[in-house]
């Protein structure tokens, strides 16, 4: 399988790179992996890299996207920190992807039993991981048909499972509240924005298709609240 260039980057749509992505975890889980000769295309992206999507996803040893979407060198930009968070830094890496190097999608990609999530639910403090786990606790919040205390933790995987997918639902927003540069692209159809959950156990990438945004009515529904990100 060939390396993407300048013309085949430029020719694909949102959906259509949505479209590369789930092909690829179809192969991922069927172990049908693309034939790539991986120094051809080390040699072929030496000089310029033409990706078409940026994927957000957690620093979990078993959620490489590489891996999971079956892509290859230059295929794909992969931004990775705990708990799929979103910051200053993080929008700035994904707005250089679409930007300035013409990637057609943003996948916030969460995973089964994370975690990050995890030590959320409990509250955990620990150095530096107490404010990386204060920008989850919001989606934590977001939770409201689980009242009952005692299961409101770690140890409930139901509870744990839905504040996994609030955060993936969360993070789509704040990139798309935080970031202009991006919500124009979105506006304009030259980058759409989705949420994705990995389950680590069958490999299986499931796509939440009404947190996809790719047109200017996208939009209009969302700011007429026709659109929900946050349930």
């Amino acid at each position: 399988m060939k390396v993407h260039t300048a013309e085949t980057q430029a020719s694909l749509t949102p959906a259509r790179a949505l479209e590369l992505l789930k092909e690829g975890n179809q192969r991922f889980i069927k172990n049908l992996k693309a034939n790539r000769d991986l120094l051809e295309q080390a040699n072929e992206t030496k000089d310029s890299q033409w990706p078409f999507a940026v994927i957000l996803s957690c620093i979990d040893s078993r959620t490489s996207a590489e891996l999971i979407f079956d892509q290859g060198l230059g295929d794909i930009f992969s931004v990775r920190i705990a708990g799929n968070i979103v910051n200053s830094d993080i929008l700035g890496s994904i707005e250089y992807g679409c930007k300035v190097e013409g990637s057609k999608l943003v996948v916030v990609l969460g995973h089964t039993t994370c975690g990050a999530v995890k030590g959320a639910c409990d509250q955990v403090e620990l150095g530096h991981v107490t404010q990386l786990l204060q920008k989850i606790q919001p989606s934590v919040n977001d939770e409201k048909t689980i009242t009952d205390k005692e299961l409101r933790n770690s140890k409930n995987p139901d509870f744990v499972q839905k504040v996994i997918i609030n955060n993936i639902r969360r993070s789509v927003k704040n990139i798309i509240d935080r970031s202009r540069v991006l919500y124009n692209m979105i506006e304009k159809g030259e980058a759409g924005i989705v949420g994705a959950l990995h389950d680590l156990e069958s490999g299986e990438v499931t796509f939440y298709d009404d947190t996809f945004l790719q047109s200017k009515e996208d939009i209009e529904r969302l700011k007429e609240g026709r659109i929900n990100l946050i349930r």
